[in-house]
């Protein structure tokens, strides 16, 4: 290896160092923002739910205002990731805020973790290792602002709302479910439009400012915040944000895949290792799901109230 491969080699080792921090700082940030949120939105009345009302009652909530900025600082150092690396690359470092919600949750009611929630930790990032590892995802570029591949948006815009259709006659808990994956689907696209609305910028401000998909990056991302947040109205944590955890990834590498032309390796055993590390993050989400830590904040809105309690 000359010096000059060697240089290379390692310039590329740090790229995706930095990408794999910027991904991992932000789904902290992403997990912290999500708890805040859900503390504060769960206590709404439930008519509320897909009322944009409820944004507004929100919005006077100084916990919940938190929330949102940090987690748009999580979105944020997203974007900078999805700068540096594919859409199938940086996906799967997002699905781990769920594990960082779930640390936030525990020590903001002092409880331990327990082998379950460990049991979930190992799955989500081993599931996220075994999926970058084995697919190695790579290459892809910005299609044309008028290529037929943009109807992938259609698709995804089309399948969140059937979710929130169906939603609408849904039991309360199978309500907060279908609501939390349709707002991972277009958490999902959102990050896809980030992405081609950076790579649409090395062209140059005049190239942005002239193509349609950062205007609809705002409505997408509002949209998706609203149904969020009428599933944090609906159930409490472990119900509501698993779903939104293990669709946003899915429909992020699909899109990175299907509009950037991003390559995974197809080979039996990359395939292989690529099933089995989403099948063991989607296991470990659903894990995480369930932790006793993530419904305190259920119990203590609904427990009786105290003797030196107004």
């Amino acid at each position: 290896m000359t010096d000059h491969d060697a240089e290379g080699s390692g310039w590329r080792r740090g790229a995706v160092i930095v990408t794999v921090v910027l991904g991992l700082a932000a789904a902290a940030l992403l997990g912290l923002g999500w708890v805040a949120q859900q503390h504060v939105a769960y206590t709404e009345p439930l008519g509320e739910m897909l009322h944009v009302r409820l944004l507004l009652d929100l919005a006077r909530k100084p916990v919940w205002l938190a929330g949102i900025a940090t987690m748009i600082g999580g979105q944020v150092l997203g974007a900078l990731a999805l700068r540096r690396a594919d859409v199938a690359s940086v996906e799967p470092l997002l699905a781990t805020n769920l594990i960082f919600a779930l640390a936030a949750a525990a020590l903001f009611y002092q409880e331990r973790l327990g082998a379950t929630e460990w049991l979930g930790a190992v799955l989500v990032s081993g599931g996220v290792a075994a999926f970058l590892v084995a697919g190695r995802p790579h290459g892809g570029g910005m299609p044309a602002s008028g290529s037929v591949v943009w109807l992938a948006v259609l698709v995804v815009a089309g399948v969140a709302a059937g979710m929130v259709a169906v939603a609408l006659r849904a039991p309360l808990q199978t309500k907060a479910m279908l609501l939390a994956a349709a707002a991972g689907a277009l958490y999902g696209l959102q990050d896809a439009l980030t992405r081609g609305s950076l790579l649409t910028l090395a062209y140059g401000p005049a190239a942005l400012f002239t193509s349609w998909e950062p205007y609809l990056l705002p409505v997408i991302a509002a949209t998706g915040i609203l149904l969020n947040q009428s599933a944090f109205d609906a159930a409490p944590l472990r119900i509501s944000l698993p779903a939104t955890t293990a669709t946003e990834p899915i429909v992020g590498i699909v899109l990175g895949v299907a509009i950037f032309g991003e390559r995974l390796r197809v080979d039996p055993p990359a395939l292989a290792g690529e099933v089995g590390g989403l099948v063991a993050l989607v296991a470990g989400i659903v894990i995480l799901g369930r932790s006793p830590f993530l419904a305190k904040s259920e119990q203590a809105q609904h427990a009786p109230p105290g003797p030196n309690d107004p």
